[in-house]
């Protein structure tokens, strides 16, 4: 015999409630949704949007954050989308839209830049290359698809990082010395900081050598709105061919492609 339909849950797509409802799962499921439409939720938020006891939905959110689909910022206390809901996204992403959106444009970029490029995404401290197309050129530097890099080592990371508060910064950075790479790498918090504020002022970042030895790198943001997505286009070369021309060449050449990709994922 079915039970009687829980209260508070919603039905599926197909309009059909599963046989044993398990109220607890689809409040905090219904939770990660409500995050989908929010920045942040409160307690209060949840208390109320779920219709159950204050003490129920901390617990619920308590579960969530010791998952990683959420974490409390310590100065407002609100909750916000955590590392494993965006890997989750990034993940989905990566396997669809993104790589398949992008790949005309990188495309583009390589034939205009003669330079391999990349699309990236900011993952906790580490910045993903989940689309990439290597250079035409003899001499290249070679595709980092798939692999992973300290983010303040690498242009991707820091354009990205840039676009995170003060708050978000001191909680993936609690140290302040940062594990380098290279002699080159950024090595303090205080000097990551004082690069961010650059790029903030510049709309671009820069890295020479940070991550590899004579490997350089620029990269600009993704404008993709509200998005929870953090999207960075890079174009990487040999570090000898890394003059401040080439530099304002690639920046240019990869905003335009930027904006042009945002506007496809829209």
């Amino acid at each position: 015999m079915q039970k009687p339909p829980v209260a508070g849950m919603e039905h599926d797509s197909t309009g059909k409630l599963p046989q044993y409802p398990i109220e607890s799962v689809d409040n905090a499921l219904r939770l990660i949704l409500l995050l989908g439409d929010r920045s942040e939720i409160r307690l209060t938020d949840a208390s109320e949007y779920l219709h159950v006891a204050s003490s129920t939905a901390h617990r619920l959110l308590s579960m969530l954050q010791y998952r990683g689909f959420v974490r409390q910022d310590p100065i407002s206390r609100a909750y916000q989308p955590g590392p494993s809901l965006t890997s989750v996204a990034f993940a989905v992403h990566s396997r669809m839209d993104i790589p398949r959106t992008a790949a005309p444009i990188l495309r583009h970029l390589a034939d205009t830049l003669q330079e391999t490029v990349h699309v990236g995404t900011l993952d906790g401290r580490l910045v993903r290359f989940i689309a990439a197309l290597e250079s035409p050129s003899a001499v290249r530097v070679i595709s980092r698809l798939g692999t992973t890099r300290p983010a303040h080592c690498t242009s991707t990371g820091k354009v990205l990082l840039a676009g995170l508060s003060d708050d978000e910064l001191d909680q993936l950075y609690p140290d302040p010395h940062l594990e380098p790479l290279t002699e080159h790498s950024v090595r303090t918090h205080t000097e990551l900081r004082a690069q961010l504020a650059e790029v903030r002022k510049s709309g671009f970042a820069t890295s020479n050598q940070e991550s590899e030895e004579g490997v350089a790198s620029v990269a600009v943001a993704v404008p993709v709105g509200g998005s929870q997505m953090r999207l960075a286009l890079n174009a990487s070369a040999p570090s000898y061919r890394f003059r401040p021309s080439d530099i304002r060449k690639a920046r240019t050449a990869l905003t335009d492609a930027a904006a042009e990709l945002a506007r496809n994922l829209g």
